[in-house]
């Protein structure tokens, strides 16, 4: 009895402080639900007053699958599904009209398309690619390989190698860590700036689907540069992506790597999309990243307040952090958060990382149908994709190498590790190389 007891003191202090953190969650989110209602109508009055017209937006609290024509704009059905408690009562913003999702669902090619919000930033290097119009091209920053002596330069004698970042992240990732590692190797590098982020196009247009950022891939690279293979390398969101590429060009592919990939596998309860927003983006205070994924994905409006005072005015920030720093350059882990607008991330997060959580399964069941390489590493300590993730992918393609390198997170599985990192892909292409030889 002594024992129990003392069991059962010792479990009321971690009971208590367990229900008062739900409780403080709760009414947390609950004061963030209201304010989201607030900033919508506020935005829409300010939207209509400098741009002409109200702001679109998803506040409501409906099923929109049907209204949108999920399967042919590849919009997410959890840009409807995010529950507000206030909007559950009647109170709403302007939603869009289903002329303005078709239209708004293309890339590049509106009328809109040298236009920038009153909110967004529009400094000199974040309109730079607005010159080129509809022929805009995706920001790509290519190494040529460094031929042995003896050995020529055409086209016949390297393989081309396209890398691929993730969310809020750019083509810094690689040029300033991978790329310097693969000096001299005999693989032509081609490091993406995606859609919406760094230096590429952000239109506003454009409701970043799956299908916008892959096409835009092929225009700028495959199509651009004429390549007639190539292998994929792509880290966390990047990894949605460069699967959906593969799937579509199995036969040019000579193998994928995949960094943290965000892989989630229906369940009879719920589909991928639903489980992709509940693990990415659970409502809850702690750790800060969690945090911070769940406020930037269910609140739009909320989050472009954010992106008001953090990404318009990011060229002060700069400055001030350099000052701080006393550093002339600022690491680029820092400046890529900022080298977005609200609507690209919004999107992104929810057509991408959300919407295209339902597209990995027959993705990776092309792949495995084709027997292509499919390799994939994780660091142990990632708090932003879950190392479950990482063996889903092994569930659907068994033949696939799983990596887990212990003691590593998100994005450190690459920064802090980068000669390792540059030597297992040579391996991986040197490989499928030697095997096809």
């Amino acid at each position: 009895m002594r024992t129990s007891m003392a069991d059962l003191w010792g479990k009321w202090p971690r009971k208590t402080a367990e229900f008062l953190s739900s409780v403080i969650n709760q009414l947390v989110f609950i004061v963030f639900d209201f304010l989201d209602v607030v900033m919508c109508i506020f935005f829409s009055y300010v939207d209509k007053i400098l741009e002409g017209k109200p702001t679109e937006c998803y506040c409501r609290s409906q099923n929109g699958i049907s209204d949108c024509e999920e399967k042919n704009t590849g919009i997410s059905d959890s840009l409807f599904g995010r529950k507000n408690v206030f909007r559950e009562m009647g109170f709403s913003g302007i939603t869009p009209s289903r002329s303005g999702q078709r239209q708004s669902s293309k890339k590049t090619g509106s009328n809109d398309m040298g236009k920038t919000r009153w909110s967004d930033c529009g400094c000199a290097s974040c309109v730079s690619w607005m010159k080129n119009g509809e022929d805009a091209k995706l920001h790509v920053v290519v190494k040529e390989p460094i031929p042995s002596e003896g050995e020529g330069n055409d086209d016949d004698s390297f393989e081309n190698v396209i890398f691929l970042h993730g969310f809020l992240s750019s083509s810094f990732l690689w040029t300033e860590s991978v790329f310097p590692e693969l000096n001299g190797s005999k693989y032509k590098l081609f490091a993406v700036d995606l859609l919406g982020f760094g230096n590429s196009p952000k239109p506003r247009e454009c409701r970043y689907t799956l299908n916008d950022h892959m096409e835009m891939i092929e225009k700028s690279v495959i199509h651009e540069f004429n390549l007639p293979s190539f292998h994929l390398v792509a880290h966390s969101m990047g990894c949605i992506i460069a699967l959906a590429l593969a799937a579509k060009h199995p036969n040019n592919l000579k193998s994928i790597t995949l960094i943290a990939p965000p892989c989630f596998l229906s369940s009879g309860e719920e589909d991928a999309t639903q489980i992709a927003l509940k693990k990415l983006a659970y409502k809850r205070l702690w750790p800060p990243l969690s945090f911070g994924a769940s406020f930037m994905t269910w609140y739009e409006h909320l989050g472009r307040c954010v992106c008001f005072f953090v990404c318009r005015y990011h060229t002060t920030w700069e400055k001030i952090l350099k000052l701080i720093t006393r550093q002339r350059k600022l690491n680029f882990l820092v400046r890529d958060l900022t080298r977005h607008t609200h609507h690209s991330a919004w999107h992104t997060m929810h057509n991408v990382i959300c919407g295209g959580a339902k597209m990995m399964d027959p993705c990776l069941e092309t792949l495995r149908l084709a027997r292509a390489r499919v390799s994939v590493v994780q660091g142990s300590r990632d708090l932003v994709v879950p190392v479950e993730c990482s063996n889903n992918v092994k569930v659907k393609v068994p033949d696939a190498e799983v990596k887990i390198i212990n003691g590593v997170g998100h994005t450190a599985v690459i920064i802090g590790r980068e000669k390792e990192f540059a030597k297992d892909l040579q391996l991986i292409w040197d490989s499928v190389t030697n095997a096809k030889g």
